[in-house]
């Protein structure tokens, strides 16, 4: 294995192993050698003095498997893995096996880029060995209908159980951030007396407050909206289907059916490339939305927007999310007319390059630049950071844009 390849995953590599490993390993300089034959790979003694066992070569197997091969030209499977399903699911488990769950990701990633592992992804054996995760389920929705009938359960069940991880992570701290959110923005100045906010209104009123009566005078009442079952704000996610989206599709499937779930909030998904499609209506199962998505092609940005306009029913209760990398296939300067015009009829609208944790992808910086001039600024934005991005956009207030 190349010293190259395997510099990146020689630390994790090395501690992952130093448990299993440590019972028959003396300290010192022999664990040193032993971490640095690890990273020069190979069968002999690669000018050390000690070869590989055991364990040790079992990892040095499975690393030689994929970065001592060449990557794929389309023409085979990669030869390192072998040609067949069961052959790959056993190496799937071998890295589960030697390698700590985010070192796995990486090396699978790498396998799908280097050795055409995404055909072998369409075998159910294959599906059921590997480390499922957001790039994996990208993977998957972009092989789309090419995946046969026999692989689409197994699928459905890998997509399952990342979108379940998401919400898990993320369902509580966005219902409660937009919940502060909604009730804030449905205070009333004029309250029943049922509705009145005591806590807020005392705060507002402290500079009223009578020492020689010992009591506050209450000049503004400060109350909740008294239609907590009512829809108060709508929010349209417009979102990029193109094939560098993928992690930014999933995660916008996931916050969609969250934020469908909040009754005072109308939630609507659309997804585009050159065409737009609306899954509003399969909200209530993030893998539904998943799957009528169609990774890759084009993208028609001022299309998707002409539809997301046409669907506002009141603008100034109204929040447009557009998730792309702004590389625009449409008409260009229609685009910045139906922002500009959504911006001028009252509604709120952010613009993110991704939605994800990988931080901003390439994207079309002059776009950018003439969205910032409308007061769009766009921005990445990770998983964590959208319920506040949301919140301060649903209360119109400043958004908080993270640096760099």
């Amino acid at each position: 294995m190349s010293t190259s390849t395997s510099t990146s995953t020689s630390t994790s590599t090395s501690t992952s192993t130093s448990t299993s490993t440590s019972t028959s390993t003396p300290p010192g300089g022999d664990e040193r050698l032993r971490r640095w034959r690890l990273v020069l790979g190979g069968g002999d003694a690669e000018g050390t003095g000690r070869a590989l066992t055991g364990t040790d070569a079992a990892m040095d197997g499975a690393l030689t498997a994929l970065y001592d091969t060449a990557p794929h030209d389309g023409r085979g499977r990669g030869a390192g893995l072998g040609a067949s399903a069961p052959s790959v699911a056993r190496w799937l488990g071998d890295i589960r096996t030697y390698f700590p769950s985010s070192v796995v990701q990486v090396m699978q990633r790498d396998a799908i880029d280097r050795l055409g592992l995404a055909t072998l992804l369409l075998e159910p054996e294959t599906l059921e060995a590997v480390e499922a995760d957001v790039h994996l389920v990208g993977t998957l929705l972009s092989l789309g209908k090419a995946m046969p009938e026999r692989t689409r359960e197994t699928a459905r069940l890998v997509v399952r159980k990342v979108t379940d991880e998401l919400e898990r992570r993320l369902a509580s701290r966005t219902r409660a951030t937009l919940g502060g959110a909604l009730d804030r923005s449905a205070r009333i100045s004029r309250p029943r007396h049922r509705d009145i906010d005591w806590d807020r209104t005392i705060r507002a009123n402290l500079k009223h407050y009578l020492p020689e009566h010992g009591t506050v005078v209450p000049e503004r009442l400060v109350g909740h909206g008294r239609a907590s079952r009512a829809v108060r704000k709508e929010v349209v996610l417009c979102v990029d289907q193109s094939g560098s989206m993928a992690a930014s599709v999933v995660h916008a499937a996931v916050f969609g059916a969250v934020l469908a779930s909040l009754r005072s909030l109308a939630t609507r998904l659309v997804v585009f490339d050159t065409s737009v499609v609306d899954l509003t209506e399969r909200l209530d199962d993030p893998v539904d939305v998943l799957f009528g998505t169609r990774l890759g092609g084009g993208t028609d940005i001022n299309r998707a927007l002409a539809y997301c306009q046409s669907r506002i029913t009141r603008p100034a209760d109204t929040v447009v999310v557009l998730i792309s990398d702004l590389y625009e296939g449409g008409i260009r300067d229609e685009m910045l007319k139906r922002v500009a015009a959504m911006k001028a009829s009252g509604a709120q609208f952010v613009s993110l390059l991704s939605l994800s944790d990988e931080g901003a992808p390439a994207y079309d910086r002059e776009h950018a630049a003439a969205l910032a001039a409308l007061g769009v600024p766009a921005f990445a934005c990770t998983p964590d950071l959208f319920p506040e991005i949301m919140a301060a956009a649903l209360e119109k207030r400043p958004l908080p844009i993270p640096e760099g």
